[in-house]
């Protein structure tokens, strides 16, 4: 009777020990599952993280373009200013040649007209 009972026992730890081990085989599936689950999401983040890296050195260029692009207008808007100023400059000179033109051409009909007076009366 004692062997039957410690037969019983044993089988009882035994089963025991077998649910233990299922419980333990079940929560490693769990984690792993996890682990997989988590490995999976790790892999979205890091193609995420490198499109935005991309993302960013494709603003940082187009960010350079436009600075590059600001520079030359800022350039050239000197240089049309300087032109500007230089056709001022002959406008002002031409101006005061056809004015002096316009003096001497006056004076020119003045003399004209007292050589033609002087003509006829002769």
């Amino acid at each position: 009777s004692q062997t039957a009972r410690a037969t019983e026992e044993i089988s009882q730890q035994i089963a025991k020990i077998q649910g233990s081990t299922d419980e333990a085989v079940q929560a490693v599936i769990s984690i792993t599952d996890r682990i997989r689950e988590i490995s999976g999401l790790t892999t979205s983040i890091a193609a995420a993280v490198e499109e935005q890296g991309a993302a960013t050195q494709e603003i940082v260029r187009n960010v350079a373009q436009a600075a590059q692009g600001t520079g030359e207008v800022t350039t050239n808007l000197a240089r049309v200013a300087g032109t500007v100023e230089e056709t001022g400059a002959a406008s002002s000179q031409v101006l005061a040649s056809a004015t002096q033109l316009a003096r001497q051409s006056d004076h020119l009909g003045q003399e004209v007209a007292r050589f033609l007076g002087t003509v006829r009366a002769a």
